[in-house]
C-alpha cells in the first residue's frame, strides 16, 4: 500500500518542501530509504523502526520502501523522522491517508517514541504556508517558534503515540490539541535590559558622538587607541542605543538563529538586535558560514545588528578580507558542489584596534616600536576594508579628572531617543527606494537625497582639492553628513555637518596620528 506525508528541510535559511513516500509490499522484509540522503537521514531508519516498536506499533514482515522527494535535493538532519513514521502507519492502515493531507509534519524521534526538537522550524513553516499548507505538526519545544507564522495552525506533540492519537481523533471531528498562539506585539513591548550603558563611560565625548552617528545611520566604525581607553566597553554599549527590530527584521533574523539551533526552548522570536563578538582566532568558515552542510556564520548571526571585532589586526588575513563583499552587498554566498547557499549578512561592523604592537603609539615616551613594526602592524588592515568603514575615531586615555568628575554622562536612553528619531526620518525618506539607512545610499541615490546648501557646495569643492579625496571618499563623507543632518533634524546638509563628517574620515591609519611625525 502506498502513502504520502509532507515534511520539509532547509536550504540555506529558507525552507523547502519534501514529500515522504512510503510503499509497503510483499517480499523479503526489508526497510529501504532512498532520495539523496545525508548520514543523519539514513540513520533515521533505525530510529523510526525502534520508535514504532516502543510505541506499540508492529511493522509487518514486508518490504518497506521510503522515498524522500524531490530526489535531486540533498536531505540533511533528523526532522523527517516523525513524517516517515506517520507515513509508514498510513501505509499499513493504522492512520487514514485523508487525515494527514494538508499537514506539514516535522520532528526527530527518540528510541522511546519521544518527539524531539529540530532546527529550522520557522523557515520551513513559512515556506509551507506560502505553498498553501495551513496546518502543521511539530515538537512541543518548537511550537512557539512555529506559531509566529500567521495563517497556519501549529500543533505541538510530545510523542509518536500523541501524534497518532491526534490524527485518529481528527477523523472523529475531535481536536485533542489546541493550536499554539503567540502574542507578537507583547514580545516587542517587553522591557529590554542591557549590561552596559553610556552613562557608565567617563569622558570620550568625541568617541561617543561618533558611535551615536554610526548607530543612527548604521555606519561601520573603527576605534583606534591605546589599551584601557574603553574601546571594548564603548562598543558593548552600542546595542543599548539601537532602536528595536521591526517584525519583518525579527522574523528574518529568527530564521537564521532557528537554522543554527540557537533559539532557546519555547523562544519564538529574536526581538533584540544581535551583538556578536567572535574571538580573533575564529576561522574564516565560522565567520562567513559553511561546513559540509552549510550553516550561517558570525556575519549572518549579526544580521541587522553589530559584528564587533576586537583587536582587528590579530584576525587572520582571510577572515578580514572575506568581509569585503558582504559589507557591500549585505549577503554572503557559500558555494558547494550540489548548490550555492546565500545567507543574509546586513550588519554594522564595529572594530577596535591598538595603533601598534605595544599599543601606545604615538606616545614615544611609552612606545618602543620601530617605524617598520608600526607600519607592518597597521598594514594588516587592508585599504579596501578601510574604504568600507565610514567612521574612524581615535580614542585617548581617560584623565583622573574625567574619572572623578561629578558631571553625569548622558544615558543610553537619552541617546537612543535621538537615534530613533533619525532612523524614523530615514525610513520615511527611503520607503520606496529599497534601502533603510543612509549607509546604504548608492552614488545615484546620493544625488537624489543629499542636498547641500551653497556654503556646503563651496566647502566640499575646496575640501576635494585640498585633501585630494577620491570619489568613494566623497560619497562616504556625504553619507555620514546626511546622518549628522538627520540627527540635527535638518533637511539640508550644511557646512557644519560636512566638517564633522570629514573629521571622522581617515584614508590611511597612519594619518590618524599627527603627533607622530
Amino acid at each position: 500500500m502506498y502513502s504520502w506525508v509532507l515534511s520539509g528541510t532547509v536550504c540555506g535559511v529558507e525552507g523547502c518542501s519534501v514529500g515522504v513516500e512510503v510503499d509497503v509490499s510483499s517480499g523479503l522484509p526489508v526497510f529501504d530509504m532512498v532520495g539523496y540522503l545525508g548520514f543523519a537521514v539514513r540513520e533515521s531508519r533505525e530510529r523510526v523502526r525502534t520508535a514504532l516498536k516502543n510505541s506499540g506499533f508492529l511493522l509487518p514482515a514486508k518490504r518497506i520502501t521510503v522515498n524522500l522527494s524531490p530526489a535531486d535535493l540533498h536531505k540533511e538532519g533528523s526532522a523527517f523522522d516523525l513524517a516517515i513514521a506517520i507515513a509508514i502507519l498510513v501505509a499499513i492502515g493504522a492512520v487514514p491517508q485523508k487525515q494527514v493531507e494538508g499537514y506539514l509534519v516535522l520532528g526527530e524521534l527518540g528510541l522511546n517514541g519521544e518527539v524531539r526538537s529540530v532546527n529550522g522550524v520557522l523557515p520551513m513553516l513559512s515556506h509551507a504556508f506560502s505553498c498553501g499548507i495551513s496546518k502543521a505538526i511539530v515538537p512541543c519545544s518548537n511550537v512557539q517558534e512555529g506559531a509566529v507564522v500567521e495563517g497556519i495552525r501549529v500543533y505541538g506533540v510530545r510523542s509518536l503515540k500523541e501524534a497518532v492519537s491526534f490524527f485518529l481523533a481528527q477523523e472523529q471531528g475531535i481536536e485533542e490539541i489546541t493550536p499554539a498562539q503567540v502574542d507578537v506585539r507583547g514580545l516587542f513591548s517587553l522591557e529590554r535590559n542591557y549590561q552596559r550603558d553610556f552613562s557608565e563611560i567617563a569622558g570620550q565625548d568625541f568617541v561617543k558622538r561618533a558611535l551615536e552617528i554610526a548607530a543612527a545611520g548604521f555606519h561601520n566604525i573603527l576605534l583606534v587607541g591605546p589599551p584601557g581607553a574603553g574601546k571594548s566597553m564603548m562598543a558593548q554599549c552600542l546595542p543599548s542605543i539601537l532602536p528595536g527590530l521591526t517584525l519583518a527584521e525579527s522574523i528574518e533574523l529568527t530564521k537564521i538563529y532557528s537554522v543554527r539551533g540557537l533559539l532557546g526552548e519555547g523562544e519564538s522570536l529574536i526581538t533584540r538586535r544581535p551583538f556578536r563578538a567572535p574571538h580573533h582566532t575564529v576561522s574564516c568558515t565560522a565567520v562567513t558560514g559553511g561546513g559540509r552542510s552549510p550553516l550561517p556564520g558570525e556575519m549572518s548571526l549579526a544580521h541587522k545588528g553589530i559584528l564587533f571585532l576586537d583587536e582587528l589586526p590579530e584576525f587572520k588575513r582571510e577572515v578580514i578580507e572575506a568581509m569585503r563583499q558582504p559589507l557591500e552587498e549585505g549577503r554572503v554566498t557559500v558555494s558547494r558542489l550540489q548548490a550555492a547557499y546565500t545567507f543574509p549578512s546586513d550588519f554594522m561592523l564595529v572594530a577596535a584596534m591598538n595603533p601598534c604592537l605595544c599599543g601606545y603609539y604615538p606616545d614615544r615616551m611609552r612606545c618602543r616600536c620601530s617605524e617598520g613594526q608600526i607600519q607592518r602592524y597597521l598594514s594588516k588592515v587592508s585599504q579596501p576594508l578601510l574604504d568600507r568603514i565610514d567612521l574612524c575615531v581615535q580614542t585617548r586615555p581617560v584623565s583622573y579628572e574625567q574619572l572623578h568628575s561629578r558631571k553625569s554622562a548622558e544615558s543610553s536612553q537619552q541617546i537612543r531617543g535621538r537615534v530613533t528619531r533619525a532612523q524614523l526620518l530615514q525610513r520615511e525618506r527611503y520607503q520606496n527606494s529599497g534601502i533603510v539607512f543612509n549607509s546604504q545610499l548608492s552614488a545615484k541615490q546620493l544625488e537624489q537625497f543629499c542636498f547641500l546648501d551653497e556654503e556646503g557646495e563651496a566647502f566640499m569643492k575646496q575640501a576635494m582639492g585640498r585633501f585630494d579625496f577620491s570619489a568613494r571618499t566623497y560619497h562616504r563623507i556625504l553619507r555620514v553628513a546626511r546622518t549628522i543632518a538627520d540627527l540635527a533634524e535638518s533637511d539640508t546638509i550644511r557646512q557644519s555637518h560636512l566638517c564633522e563628517a570629514i573629521a571622522y574620515h581617515n584614508g590611511n591609519l597612519k594619518n590618524m596620528f599627527p603627533d607622530s611625525e
